[in-house]
C-alpha cells in the first residue's frame, strides 16, 4: 500500500473549506495522457491554483494504475520545477463505481476517491457510499459521493435522463455516510452534447443554440440543508465553439454541440460548490489543435509535432478556467 502524503498530494479537506470560505470553486480536469497533465500542471502553477486530478475508471484501465502513481508524484516534482513551491495537488477516482475499485485507488496512493451510487435505489447507495468512506477515512483519504443523475456519456458512465437530487434527502445521506463532499444534479449533463436542439433555444444573431439555465433553486435548497458542507458539479464543461468550429472545419463531426454557459459556472462557483469538473472542454481542445495539424499538414508523423500544440491550447484552456471561471488563481502560493 502507498500513502498519498509519500507522494506529496493532499486530500480535498483543506481545499474545500478554503473554497467555501473565498467564494470559488477548486478546478477538477481529468486527464487521460502525458499531455494533458502536463498542460494542467504547468497552468496550475502559473496560477498558483490549487488542482484537483481526476482519473476515470476507464481512465485509469487506460494508463494504468503503477503509471498513473508515479505521474502524479512526478506532477507533484514537476510542479515544483515550475516554481509552485507547496503545490497543492489531489488526485481523485472519478465515478468509482465499487468498494473494489475505490479500495484499489486507497491502496494505490489516491488522495481522494468517489463512490457513485447514484444509480441504485437510495439506501443501497447510503450504504456504499458509508463502506467506502469507513475505508478511506482510515487512511486519511477523502470521500465525495453522488445524489441525482447527470444525463449524457463521458467514458463508462452514461443516462439518458437526469435526475435532479432531491434536496430533502440530503441531511440524511451525508448524516449517514459521513462523505465529505456531494456531488449533485442541477442540470449539467456528461460529455458534449450536454442538450439536445429542443431543449435550447437559438440565438437570433450568431444562430447559436442557447443551453437552458441550471436548476439554482434546488442549490440553492440544498445549500440551507447544508450550510457549508461542500458540493461538487459534474459535466460542467462548457464546449467552447471555437473549438467545435476548428474539429468540423478541419474533418470532424460534432452538429449541435453545446455545454454550459460560463456565466452560470461562475455564479455557481461563487456558492457552496467548490469543486467543478470539466473534462470535455480538454478533449475538444486536444482534437481540434490535432485536427488542425493533420489538416495543415498532412505529411506530418511526428507525434511531438501534433500533441505539442494540441498541450499548448490546453494550457490555454485551463488557465482560462482557473482565472476567468472558477475564480482559483492566487489561492495555493
Amino acid at each position: 500500500m502507498v500513502s498519498f502524503k509519500e507522494l506529496g498530494l493532499v486530500n480535498t479537506k483543506d481545499m474545500f473549506a478554503k473554497a467555501i470560505k473565498g467564494g470559488y470553486a477548486i478546478p477538477a480536469f481529468n486527464f487521460n495522457n502525458m499531455e494533458q497533465l502536463q498542460a494542467i500542471i504547468k497552468a496550475a502553477a502559473s496560477t498558483k491554483s490549487p488542482v484537483i486530478l481526476q482519473v476515470s475508471k476507464g481512465a485509469r484501465n487506460y494508463a494504468n494504475q503503477t503509471l498513473l502513481r508515479y505521474m502524479a508524484q512526478g506532477a507533484v516534482e514537476y510542479a515544483k520545477e515550475l516554481g509552485w513551491e507547496n503545490p497543492q495537488i489531489c488526485l481523485h477516482l472519478d465515478h468509482g463505481d465499487s468498494f473494489e475499485v475505490c479500495k484499489s485507488c486507497v491502496d494505490f496512493g489516491f488522495s481522494s476517491v468517489m463512490i457513485d451510487g447514484s444509480h441504485l435505489p437510495y439506501e443501497e447507495n447510503v450504504a456504499l457510499t458509508k463502506k467506502v468512506v469507513e475505508y478511506a477515512h482510515a487512511h486519511g483519504v477523502t470521500v465525495e459521493g453522488e445524489l441525482g443523475v447527470l444525463a449524457g456519456v463521458e467514458d463508462e458512465v452514461a443516462s439518458e435522463v437526469s435526475h435532479y437530487t432531491k434536496p430533502e434527502e440530503v441531511i440524511d445521506f451525508t448524516e449517514k455516510t459521513g462523505c465529505d463532499s456531494l456531488a449533485i444534479s442541477i442540470g449539467t449533463s456528461h460529455g458534449a452534447y450536454k442538450f439536445t436542439p429542443e431543449q435550447c433555444t437559438v440565438d437570433p444573431e450568431t444562430g447559436r443554440l442557447v443551453p437552458p439555465p441550471l436548476a439554482f433553486d434546488i442549490l440553492e435548497e440544498i445549500m440551507e440543508k447544508l450550510p457549508g458542507f461542500p458540493i461538487v458539479l459534474h459535466g460542467s464543461s462548457s464546449v467552447p465553439q471555437e473549438y467545435v468550429d476548428i474539429i468540423n472545419a478541419n474533418g470532424g463531426a460534432l452538429p449541435n454541440a453545446v455545454g454550459i454557459p460560463e456565466e452560470q459556472l461562475r455564479k455557481a462557483a461563487a456558492s457552496a460548490v467548490c469543486k467543478i469538473n470539466i473534462d470535455s472542454d480538454s478533449r475538444l481542445a486536444f482534437t481540434a489543435a490535432v485536427r488542425k495539424v493533420f489538416a495543415e499538414k498532412p505529411a506530418e508523423f511526428d507525434p511531438r509535432k501534433y500533441c505539442g500544440p494540441a498541450r499548448d491550447l490546453m494550457v490555454e484552456l485551463y488557465t482560462h478556467k482557473i482565472k476567468e471561471v472558477l475564480g482559483s488563481d492566487g489561492k495555493a502560493e
